[in-house]
């Protein structure tokens, strides 16, 4: 039943996809973020539906008559950049099999997500985005919250087998990344039930990342909560809301889970934790012997042999900066770093210059807690191997959109000239300074 209600959704949706490219670009995120055929047990869970989705998605894009440009901003001309460098060291890889089936799959995540930064333009496409977004990683949000109910804690929450979330840790940072988005689409809503709903989905879905025992998860949640909070509008209500709401889901929490939460502090004493610093050398390491890194899939027994402290640890990069250094090298590794500082400026900008502008408060809201998701994902990431997870690349194109419907109502940013035209006119009767010579 599973497997006939995707196959009917997707194959329904296909016109649409066709009619115009923005769809298929919205249907592409919610197969690809949210995976709802690996919720089947049947034909559905190996059926190329994304394959589908692309090739209808790139047939609309070529037929529209919709002005669908790709945006040459610092963020994608960023993510172009890192693009071409993984280009270049693909051939250089140290396992050269391994390195191509894994280059194949990330250059589709990123050939679609510069489609989507193409037909994502205006507000309502903006909206529909972060729907699918929350829709897609909510679902397993609310689930896992309550199975953390029924099970009182005690057994872990998973993602969809065989995804980027389907681990433990990195359906915990999904989670976290979603609850500021879920709070920017609340105050959109017209109803005070649907309201409650959406807060009661907040709820379940960090109720659902404590119940993954992700230490990373921890420390993330507690990030992207206090961002959220000093971007709040009413600190007093937000701090309200999580006094009520923190303390009795820590204490909800069975011992063991506060044992674990405990290793923290004591990281010496734990293998994982052992493991991911072994592998951080390593990866420095490798960087600094090889100028182009050692390539996608290089975590290897003969690399840790090599380059490891220890030669019989081998672990995965677990973090998102050592997993863009050890394939990537130090260029790579700055290049990814430079395309989280332009789309965190970005949103920056939004914010300053939306702020005060009725017509464009929802830019500026959305934006703050894209930031809070991207704290959560910065902090989070840093004990992840999620390089090439979509979501952040997807809230990016998101950013992209926005700046341009900012820039479309208050037109281009004039930066200092525009400030220094604006200061007032020296006073009747009293004399201008005397520019300064150096």
């Amino acid at each position: 039943m599973r497997d006939l209600l995707v196959t009917l959704l997707v194959f329904a949706g296909l016109p649409y996809v066709l009619k115009r490219p923005v769809y298929g670009g919205l249907m592409w995120v919610w197969i690809s973020v949210m995976n709802p055929h690996t919720q089947g047990w049947g034909f559905a869970t190996t059926f190329p539906f994304a394959y589908i989705i692309a090739v209808a998605t790139l047939v609309s894009l070529a037929k529209s008559r919709e002005k669908n440009r790709f945006p040459l901003t610092p963020i994608s001309l960023a993510l172009l950049a890192f693009v071409f460098w993984m280009n270049l060291t693909t051939p250089f890889a140290m396992f050269s099999n391994g390195a191509w089936n894994q280059y194949t799959k990330v250059m589709k995540i990123m050939g679609m997500t510069f489609v989507l930064m193409m037909v994502v333009r205006e507000r309502a496409d903006i909206q529909r985005l972060i729907w699918v977004l929350v829709i897609s990683l909510g679902f397993y949000g609310v689930k896992g919250g309550l199975f953390t109910i029924r099970s009182g804690g005690n057994d872990r929450v998973w993602g969809p087998v065989g995804t980027f979330i389907g681990d433990n840790n990195a359906l915990a940072l999904a989670l976290i990344m979603t609850i500021p988005l879920m709070y920017y689409l609340m105050h959109d809503l017209p109803r005070r039930w649907m309201r409650h709903a959406m807060l009661a989905a907040m709820a379940l879905s960090g109720l659902a990342a404590l119940g993954s025992y992700s230490r990373g998860g921890l420390l993330a949640i507690v990030a992207m909560l206090a961002f959220m909070w000093l971007k709040s509008r009413h600190k007093l209500s937000g701090a309200v809301l999580l006094v009520l709401l923190v303390p009795p889901a820590l204490l909800f929490m069975p011992e063991q889970w506060g044992a674990r939460m405990d290793t923290i502090g004591a990281y010496q004493a734990d293998s994982s934790a052992m493991g991911r610093l072994n592998a951080w050398h390593m990866a420095y390491n490798l960087a600094r012997d090889r100028f182009m890194g050692g390539g996608f899939a290089c975590y290897e027994p003969l690399t840790f042999a090599l380059y490891a402290p220890n030669p019989a640890d081998v672990h995965a990069a677990h973090s998102i900066y050592f997993q863009a250094l050890a394939e990537h090298g130090f260029v790579g590794l700055a290049i990814y770093l430079l395309l989280g500082c332009f789309t965190w400026r970005s949103a920056a900008v939004i914010v300053r210059r939306c702020r005060g502008c009725t017509e464009l408060d929802w830019a500026a809201r959305l934006a703050a807690m894209i930031q809070a998701s991207l704290i959560g994902f910065g902090v989070g990431g840093a004990f992840l191997s999620l390089l090439y997870w979509d979501v952040p690349y997807y809230l990016m194109a998101a950013v992209i959109a926005m700046r341009a419907q900012v820039a479309l109502r208050l037109g281009p940013e004039r930066g200092r000239s525009e400030a220094a035209r604006a200061r007032p006119a020296a006073l009747p009767g009293r004399a201008t300074p005397p520019a300064v010579t150096r």
